[in-house]
């Protein structure tokens, strides 16, 4: 067999009787004290350690208690081989860490079956060890496989609503890292800390491309029009918050159990046309009332839709939107969010240029891009 066993006893005759036992069965390392014990510990990290109690300097429930101590020792089965007979003593082993407590004089069967035994449970805690390990990667693997394919059930929802406005290419990914960074600068300025907690941020980034699927119960003739809506259309063109809503409450219903993701999704493409100023729909909330899901969506869907052609008007500039969105603060957009996207704007500028529509660039932009490709 390839198991160590470590004889520990400063007696050369118990020495010589163990060795004898064990050398026919087991690869045997010999200490004479509890300080050279600990070395070999350390170097060689036997199978078991058999330890005697009685051993000057340090004695063995010293020696068992700084093994017990080490992460990388700990798990070492330890047997006290002992003449200290009474009940406190054996208490005292147990208590520092040791599997067992023979009696000397020894009998050879019983050390020899307790040996075994203990190095079996010792292989059978590893092995079930080495299986937990495998099983949690594999639920990782799993997790990870689950969460694409969430992902990309997500984005698929959200491009069902895109595709009935077909102009907005690229839109969902843009305001997905739109509302990413906008939510670290926030926390990079010391705001809204209690709720941009680094899970909250990555539940923002996967239901922000969510926030207007409620249009695909809008009318074509009502989403499409190209030119100004009418009363009674944008009545029917604002309902997409509740539309939205609905489907995603539905959802929730069928899965029957609350989701945190679900519950942001709610939020926004309920409430990211809610105004700070309480001119927005659908309840003209005011404010911080407003959830900071929604006011986050709210700026980065309104940068996405001024610096986008639509068939009822053209692009804004990069520099024509920052200035717009400076402009809505305190009455559109939250005070505190529209001083972060002005830190970052030149970050919304890259976002917009690396998930591009051409009609999202100004002719400039749009031949360097081509030169660069």
């Amino acid at each position: 067999m390839n198991e160590t066993v470590l004889v520990v006893d400063d007696n050369p005759e118990n020495r010589a009787v163990l060795i004898g036992l064990l050398k026919p069965y087991y690869r045997v390392l010999v200490a004479i004290n509890g300080l050279q014990a600990l070395e070999i510990c350390t170097r060689s990290h036997p199978d078991l350690v058999l330890l005697d109690v009685m051993m000057p300097e340090m004695d063995g429930y010293e020696v068992c208690r700084r093994i017990k101590l080490q992460p990388q020792l700990e798990a070492i089965p330890v047997i006290f081989l002992t003449a200290k007979s009474q009940i406190e003593d054996e208490q005292m082993g147990f208590s520092v860490g040791a599997v067992d407590y023979i009696m000397k004089p020894i009998s050879p069967p019983i050390l020899l079956s307790r040996v075994e035994t203990h190095i079996k449970l010792k292989q059978t805690r590893e092995e079930l060890s080495k299986q937990n390990e495998i099983l949690e990667l594999r639920v990782k693997e799993r997790t990870h496989e689950l969460e694409v394919m969430q992902d990309a059930i997500i984005v698929a929802m959200a491009s069902l609503a895109e595709t009935r406005d077909n102009e907005t290419g690229n839109h969902i990914r843009r305001t997905q890292h739109y509302v990413r960074v906008l939510a670290q600068q926030l926390v990079s300025d010391g705001v809204y800390l209690d709720q941009l907690t680094p899970g909250f941020i990555d539940l923002l980034f996967k239901s922000a491309p969510l926030h207007d699927i409620g249009k695909v119960g809008i009318p074509d003739q009502v989403l499409l029009k190209p030119g100004k809506l009418t009363d009674d259309e944008f009545k029917v063109m604002k309902s997409h918050t509740i539309q939205g809503l609905k489907v995603l409450q539905e959802v929730e219903q069928a899965i029957d159990f609350e989701s945190d993701f679900l519950k942001l999704a709610n939020e926004i493409a309920y409430s990211h046309q809610e105004k700070w100023d309480g001119s927005g729909y659908p309840e003209g909330l005011k404010g911080e009332v407003i959830p900071l899901s929604a006011r986050l969506m709210s700026v980065a869907d309104v940068y996405d839709a001024l610096i986008s052609r639509r068939v009822y008007k053209p692009s804004f500039s990069h520099e024509q939107a920052v200035d717009m969105i400076r402009d809505g603060s305190g009455k559109h957009f939250d005070p505190v969010i529209v001083n972060a996207f002005v830190a970052i704007e030149g970050s919304f500028h890259d976002i917009a240029k690396k998930f591009h529509d051409d009609d999202i660039l100004n002719q400039e932009e749009q031949a360097c891009l081509k030169n660069c490709n």
